[in-house]
């Protein structure tokens, strides 16, 4: 077991290049140096799978939590386009029964000048 500078070197830009850690790459190059990088890369490989891992976890949990704000938000359209409906229906049955109280008033107008011309028509006569 000696000391492999080639080893050291590559052990240390893998590792750092791996995981972005200088602590890392130091200690993968220690490790080839002096004997093969293999334990210690794959220690550096797990750290930096678990690293991955918990990112991934963390924005897994930031797209839960943005879909379940955007059915939230669904379910508030939902609820005032419900309520929108509802008030324009309201809205246009006040309408209709206006136009048909408006248009037996006009019923009952006609039939009131019909009496009264031929009340005046009477004592014409």
């Amino acid at each position: 077991m000696g000391f492999n500078l080639g080893n050291a070197l590559a052990g240390a830009v893998t590792g750092f290049m791996e995981t972005g850690n200088p602590w890392v790459g130091a200690a993968m190059g220690a490790a080839g140096a002096f004997g093969g990088s293999t334990n210690l890369g794959n220690i550096a490989g797990g750290l930096g799978n678990g690293a991955m891992g918990m990112l991934n976890a963390q924005s897994e949990g930031f797209q839960v939590a943005m879909y379940g704000e955007q059915l939230r938000h669904q379910e508030h359209m939902q609820f005032n386009s419900q309520a929108f409906n509802e008030m324009i229906d309201e809205k246009s049955e006040n309408m209709r029964e206006a136009n048909t109280l408006r248009d037996v008033q006009m019923s009952q107008f006609r039939a009131d000048n019909q009496i009264v011309k031929k009340f005046v028509q009477m004592i014409g006569e």
